[in-house]
Order: C-alpha cells, then structure tokens, then sequence
C-alpha cells in the first residue's frame, strides 16, 4: 500500500493492545526534502511528533534536545524504537519507510514499541 502524504499536520494514532486503547497524538508531517531535512532541528521541544517519509534513517547533529525515535515499514508497523542523544547518527534500518520523532522519553507512554501498528490521520 502506498502512502502519500503532504508536509502538514495530522494525528499519529497508536493503536494499544485492547480495543479502544488507542492514543492520538498531535503529529508534523514532513515530506518534501526540505521539511525533511530541517525536522527537529533547532527546537527546544516538540508538541506531539514528526513524521519523515520517506526515510529510514535520521541523525540528531545540531539538534539541541534528546529524542525518540521509532522505524516504521510500509505497512505502518514499528520495526524499532530507539533513543538518540543529540551529536549521535542512526543506523538506516533496510526494512524502514518512515522514521516517527518525539521527545525523549514519550513514545513508551503513548505504547509505541516494536511490533504496534499505527494510523496517521487528517493530514492538511
């Protein structure tokens, strides 16, 4: 299945282990080359999560905060979750379309881990 989004806004949606268990998340959606390029760089904090696709890979040089960041494949399903200090470059993940960035520390309360599957929803 092909994706095609627009840079723009949007809700990441983690769907949990039960039904209903699902968390909306406020999410940046950066496509084009320049939004991916730029990402999170020379912010202080992120209001929710940014989506790059595609990609399957990132680096945090010039960054000025932690972050996590999860692979995600084609269809959607998180392939790894890590945490990357600022100054680090991540490892491209072979089987990764889309990269998810957040602060550190947030993705495991939202139950984004390997093996969940998530939605992204009402891009502008």
């Amino acid at each position: 299945m092909r994706r095609r989004w627009r840079d723009g806004r949007g809700k990441l949606v983690v769907h949990g282990r039960g039904p209903g268990d699902v968390v909306s998340v406020p999410l940046e959606i950066a496509t084009s080359y320049r939004a991916r390029t730029k990402g999170l760089l020379g912010r202080d904090a992120v209001d929710g999560a940014m989506l790059l696709s595609p990609a399957n890979s990132v680096h945090t040089f010039r960054m000025r905060i932690p972050i996590d960041v999860a692979y995600l494949d084609r269809g959607l399903m998180v392939i790894a979750v890590t945490t990357m200090r600022p100054g680090r470059l991540g490892l491209p993940r072979l089987r990764a379309r889309h990269v998810v960035e957040a602060e550190a520390g947030v993705m495991a309360g939202w139950g984004l881990r390997v093996g969940v599957r998530v939605g992204v929803e009402g891009t502008e």
